[in-house]
């Protein structure tokens, strides 16, 4: 079968389904509009559910999804996308984070990554700072990453799960808005600021 029928008759499976109402026995549903960089292990992931759960109500045999397509997502009692208290935060913005944290602190203890996914979330409760996960972290001149690069490493397995817990509501920053490696950097400013927390060689503040 070719590409583009394949597309199509998920496309009609999914109406079908969407029409119908239907889930699995003992599951819930809601749809997921796809993005450029998801995948069906991410979309798992974010939605606690399986591979194969998603492929069966969509009625695909591989892996493959396309972005401007919509899915139909079976999850365990409607369970919602991951969220913070007053934050709606989408799969891509999610990979954005963790790929933050696994450039800023993939050596660091595994609070220190939490910690840092916090700042992120910190900042963008905060009236100083761009209210979205992309907007704080694309700031000009905020995280060495996005100037080097580093940002487009794929994510570590660590790094999703500590912006979970970090979405979940833990903050081991103690709300600090600023980060920096303590050892190195020297800024008067940042060494100014009100400290909250050091964690292995992050020093988080403000």
């Amino acid at each position: 079968m070719s590409q583009r029928l394949a597309r199509g008759a998920a496309a009609l499976a999914l109406t079908i389904a969407l029409t119908l109402g239907w889930a699995a026995p003992g599951l819930a549903a809601t749809t997921h509009y796809v993005q450029w960089g998801d995948s069906l292990w991410k979309l798992a992931r974010w939605y606690g559910t399986t591979v194969e759960a998603i492929q069966a109500a969509n009625g695909l045999t591989g892996t493959t999804i396309y972005a401007g397509t919509t899915l139909l997502i079976p999850t365990a009692g409607g369970s919602a996308p991951a969220s913070s208290p007053g934050l709606a935060v989408s799969p891509a913005e999610m990979d954005l984070l963790a790929r933050l944290v696994t450039a800023e602190a993939a050596g660091e203890p595994y609070a220190g990554q939490v910690a840092v996914a916090a700042v992120v979330l910190n900042r963008v409760r905060s009236p100083l700072f761009p209210d979205t996960i992309a907007g704080v972290i694309y700031e000009p001149w905020q995280f060495e990453p996005v100037l080097n690069g580093w940002i487009w490493n794929p994510p570590t397995a660590t790094a999703w799960q500590a912006v979970r817990d970090a979405l979940a509501g833990w903050d081991p920053s103690g709300g600090a808005l600023y980060f920096f490696n303590w050892r190195t950097v020297t800024n008067p400013f940042l060494w100014s600021l009100p400290w909250r927390a050091t964690i292995g060689s992050h020093r988080f503040v403000g």
